[in-house]
This record gives C-alpha cells, structure tokens and sequence, in this order.
C-alpha cells in the first residue's frame, strides 16, 4: 500500500527505512477521493500533505468572472499540496479536485513539521520539495509569459506525454490559456505528417 510512497522519497532523498518509520509509519493515512470530490476547496487551510498512490488532480482557481482556470495537473507518484496555505496555515485560493477516482497518502502538516524539526534528512526532504514546487511555479508563469500556444501545447506534451490520455480537452486547454476549440485546432494541424515539430 506504502511501497509508492516510500520509493518515491528515496527517489528524492535516501532516508533510510528506520527514519521514516519513526516519523511516519503510523501517521500516514489512506485517503480515496472519487472523481470531482476535492481534496481541498477555495478559502480551507490546506493541513496536509499528500502522495498520489494512482489517479490524476488538478488545481484551479476561480477567474474574477468564476472560470475555472486550471494550474497544475497532479498525476501518479506526485506530491500533492498547495504549498502556500500548508506552510502559512491560511486559506487559500485555490482548489484540487480529483479527475478520476484516486488513492492518496496522506500526512499531517504537524507530522511533517516535526520530522523537520528533529531530522536533518527530513528537513532536507523537504527542503527539496519545496524548491521542487517554486521551480514547477516559476516555469508555469515563463511559459504563459514567453511561450505562444503551439509553445506551450509541445512542452506540455514533452513534460507530461499521457497527459491526453487522463485529462479531459477542455482542462487541457484552461491550462494552457486557450479555448478548446484553438486546442483542438492547433492538435489537428500539428498532427498533420506535413507539420515540422522542433
């Protein structure tokens, strides 16, 4: 059940097995959420942390006008939080939903506070993740800035390549900043076997 979780932090940082254990063997907690149930809604505290076991989310925000606009996709062996609101302790603006049925693990923001606290290994764990989310952030604002749709449709593609498979078009285009429509477009052109992709 664990065996995701624990391979993706040493994927990220090798703490040894005994170090997770005493932090969190039973602190974490199964959390399945059903497809377009949240796992956190606009002006909630984000409280905890949370591991993609399977299924796909989005966060989103709502436009002054209320669109919907998406802003990241949480697939399979992600981490899942909004960073923000978790480490301030305050409500948010944001949303995360489940696009399909989903199993999480989940972990206190109090648990992760202290394994900071008391383990060096774990303060850099998190450490790491945290510069993870700024850089995902950083690039998400660069690309809507400096990149033209097809720009930003490519990337997308190299970054995420299943991403068409688990996410509905019209999710895909709100994150890319176009209408379905231009997305549907701008797919049928690019696969045209004309078509230069660099």
């Amino acid at each position: 059940m664990y065996s995701k979780f624990r391979a993706r932090v040493q994927k990220i940082l090798p703490i040894p097995a005994e170090e997770c254990d005493a932090f969190f063997a039973s602190e974490k907690k199964l959390r399945p959420l059903k497809a377009k149930e949240f796992f956190l809604k606009e002006n909630e505290t984000c409280r905890e942390l949370a591991f993609v076991n399977s299924g796909v989310l989005r966060m989103y925000y709502l436009s002054p006008a209320g669109k919907e606009i998406n802003t990241i996709f949480f697939f399979e062996n992600d981490f899942v939080t909004s960073f923000q609101s978790m480490l301030q302790q305050k409500p948010g603006r944001y949303f995360i939903q489940a696009l399909e049925d989903c199993e999480l693990i989940t972990v206190a923001y109090e648990t992760l506070q202290n394994a900071y606290e008391h383990s060096p290994l774990w303060g850099k764990f998190g450490r790491i993740i945290a510069e993870k989310s700024y850089i995902i952030s950083e690039k998400r604002i660069e690309n809507l800035l400096f990149l033209n749709a097809e720009e930003r449709y490519l990337n997308l593609i190299k970054t995420y390549p299943r991403v068409f498979e688990q996410v509905p078009l019209y999710h895909i285009a709100s994150y890319l900043g176009i209408e379905r429509e231009s997305l549907s477009r701008l797919r049928k052109r690019l696969s045209k076997p004309n078509t230069i992709v660099t």
